[in-house]
């Protein structure tokens, strides 16, 4: 404390930085738990959308194969090659507590054949919806998992913080404000006593 300036002005000015950092304190522990609720939504909803798209990619692969087996795989191949890329993905950003979190628009597995039916049969078309149906809770699931990591980073940076306020600032303020009256009192005794005495002489 040797380099506090033991003043008034200096008593008012560390009791407002202490007041102004137990309100930040407040503030970051809600936002810090806000942001926990919703990682843990999301946690929730990604093993939900992770379970169902592996067990749906498992039934797309096997349409796949059953497809291949039945047309041969440079068939399939060949009429792969004229169904047309997925290309429109709607992506809007929603915010948890100042945290961008990116939301995915609903991908409707729509089924328009790109090839013809004559050397075609249902085993290839199966094989095909299924796989846009992988492709649309893929698109879910990078959703959800974003989401995670952008949340657990804020989480992170925001415990910092806390911690920062809880075991370094707030506890340095409140030793400087009670150094600081401690002195202050002890110098207002002082003059008190010495005041009492000159008091005294004059009297005398």
């Amino acid at each position: 404390m040797a380099q506090v300036s033991p003043t008034k002005s200096k008593l008012i000015e560390t009791k407002r930085a202490l007041a102004l950092a137990r309100e930040g304190y407040v503030l970051l522990d809600k936002k810090r738990n806000v942001l926990i609720r919703e990682l843990m939504k999301l946690i929730d909803k990604a093993r939900d959308v992770q379970s169902r798209t592996e067990a749906l990619f498992k039934e797309a692969y096997e349409a796949l194969m059953e497809a291949n087996l039945y047309f041969g795989i440079e068939n399939v191949q060949e009429i792969g090659l004229g169904v047309e890329e997925f290309r429109s993905l709607e992506i809007r950003l929603r915010s948890v507590m100042g945290v961008e979190v990116p939301e995915v628009g609903n991908i409707e597995p729509e089924f328009n054949p790109a090839y013809g039916y004559a050397m075609t049969n249902a085993k290839l078309d199966v094989a095909r919806k299924k796989f846009m149906e992988v492709l649309a809770l893929s698109a879910k699931l990078a959703e959800v998992e974003t989401g995670v990591y952008r949340l657990a980073v804020e989480i992170k940076r925001t415990q910092r913080r806390v911690n920062s306020l809880e075991y370094v600032l707030i506890p340095k303020y409140k030793e400087t404000v009670k150094f600081i009256e401690s002195y202050l009192e002890e110098t207002e005794r002082d003059d008190f006593f010495r005041m009492k005495r000159l008091k005294s002489r004059r009297e005398s």
